[in-house]
């Protein structure tokens, strides 16, 4: 027997509970404080929090670039936003005012004007590692609730009857039509798979229509259900003609990682955990 593979049957064998603690392992997310929604869209008309959270970065990285060339006035200058900003958070979120370091900043201030400004810098790292603790605690969890996209109010119109549908059904017709495409192709029904492939051609023209709700920009939409999605789904359609199972099942398959695939990628799980975060 090959010994490094039988060492490691022993390690498996002698080791019961290898995978135990894996399997038993918990992850747990602290949700952010309900006042925080206000400050992201769709119930803000623009994204406050996350711009604020930018300006922060960039106001203690000039912080710190200034300190460490000794240029006190625009040390000052920045400073200031600093902790204009970083004091907002506590009138954005009432439950964290009682978190805030401000009286860092305002030691920050004062050592700005004396000159001390390696005891500054000392004072800034304190202050970076209060956000790193709560960015730990809530970054990921305010992402996912906030920020991830969220399907559940999103209505698809079909343009032949009018009629609305949930995203959840528009995305499981699309799963059986796709799949009716491959069975049809395989038993030779060109006909039933020839139907199913305009009804699926249809879909994704309406699908696309609703994509404009968070994607205004055509060219994001041309990115998945563009031209390559219709140059494979045409060769799908000469295949079902000429009853080339092969090239079907060839050119369904560069239709299902095109579009399903990558779109789930950026989408699904990011829109399942907001779910989950955000289910009662």
């Amino acid at each position: 027997m090959n010994r490094p593979f039988f060492l490691f049957l022993l390690l498996l064998i002698g080791s019961p509970n290898l995978f135990a603690v894996e399997k038993d392992r918990e992850v747990t997310l602290q949700l952010p404080p309900a006042s925080l929604e206000k400050w992201y869209k769709p119930a803000n008309k623009r994204d406050v929090w996350l711009h604020t959270m930018f300006r922060l970065r960039r106001e203690m990285q000039a912080v710190s670039e200034y300190a460490a060339l000794e240029e006190p006035k625009l040390l000052k200058k920045w400073l200031a936003r600093l902790q204009k900003d970083y004091l907002s958070i506590g009138e954005m979120v009432p439950e964290w005012r009682d978190e805030l370091e401000g009286e860092l900043l305002e030691k920050m201030l004062k050592l700005a004007d004396k000159g001390g400004l390696e005891d500054l810098a000392a004072l800034q790292r304190k202050l970076g590692k209060s956000c790193q603790s709560c960015h730990k605690e809530y970054k990921l969890s305010a992402a996912l609730r906030y920020r991830a996209p969220d399907f559940s109010s999103v209505r698809v119109e079909s343009e032949e009857t009018m009629e609305e549908e949930k995203y959840g059904r528009v995305m499981s017709r699309l799963t059986l039509l796709v799949n009716r495409i491959k069975i049809a192709s395989e038993d030779g029904r060109a006909d039933t798979g020839v139907a199913a492939l305009d009804d699926l051609q249809q879909r994704l023209h309406d699908l696309g229509e609703s994509c404009s709700a968070c994607h205004k920009e055509e060219q994001q939409r041309e990115r998945v259900l563009g031209k390559s999605v219709q140059d494979s789904l045409g060769k799908v359609r000469e295949g079902l003609t000429a009853g080339d199972a092969k090239q079907v099942g060839r050119h369904v398959g560069e239709f299902a990682v095109g579009v399903c695939a990558n779109c789930h990628a950026i989408h699904r799980l990011q829109s399942d955990l907001r779910s989950l975060l955000s289910a009662e």
